[in-house]
């Protein structure tokens, strides 16, 4: 396969973006962060030429790069529109963080894995991202002394919702989790309504799990 020259990088994301629209994507601040962010910069090297396929890809460690349509679709859900501050959890390449500092006031990211963080905090600053701090520990723990967040999203499937986590959501806030299994889960929205959880079902996913105190063991 030719390796890929930069018009065709371009010329492939602004397909995947086409392509994005076909599957649902409505929000056109969403569509153009996901035409302007370079998911190339955030795989390994030999899948460069899939980079802007419509599909997780390995990024090391056992973990992935999430399918950018299940990226779009969570961040279409989170209904940022500019300002917030947002944590999320398992910053895993960094594209996700990078979607959301372009769309949000302020990022929080939290990574247990270390080579994988400092290799984020590393592409991330490359490319000009100044709103993004970074975390490595627990994710199911979130980072409570930022807290409360206007949104959250959760990169890794629980086995049921971290109460940590909801705790940290403001009152009218949005948060996008996997839930289930190891390997099948289902995606939801959960609103903070007086308190409470109010669930809405996105679509049915298979995320790598989250590990930690709150999550699997």
């Amino acid at each position: 396969m030719r390796w890929p020259s930069e018009e065709d990088l371009a010329r492939a994301r602004a397909e995947l973006v086409a392509e994005l629209r076909v599957k649902g994507i409505r929000d056109e601040r969403v569509l153009a962060v996901m035409g302007k962010v370079p998911r190339h910069c955030f795989v390994l090297p030999e899948f460069l030429p899939a980079a802007y396929d419509d599909r997780p890809l390995p990024i090391g460690l056992g973990q992935t790069i999430s399918q950018p349509y299940i990226v779009a679709l969570s961040t279409e859900a989170l209904a940022l529109r500019g300002g917030e501050k947002v944590l999320e959890i398992g910053t895993g390449s960094g594209y996700q963080a990078a979607i959301l500092a372009e769309l949000a006031g302020e990022v929080f990211t939290v990574e247990r894995l270390p080579e994988l963080s400092w290799a984020a905090q590393e592409r991330l600053r490359r490319l000009g991202y100044r709103n993004v701090r970074f975390r490595i520990g627990d994710g199911t723990k979130g980072w409570p002394e930022e807290a409360p967040f206007a949104a959250i999203l959760v990169a890794a499937a629980a086995p049921r919702l971290p109460p940590s986590l909801f705790a940290q959501l403001g009152e009218a806030g949005r948060l996008v989790i996997p839930v289930g299994g190891r390997i099948h889960q289902d995606l939801w929205l959960v609103r903070k309504e007086g308190g409470r959880p109010v669930y809405q079902h996105l679509c049915p996913v298979a995320f790598v799990p989250l590990i930690g105190e709150e999550g699997f063991p």
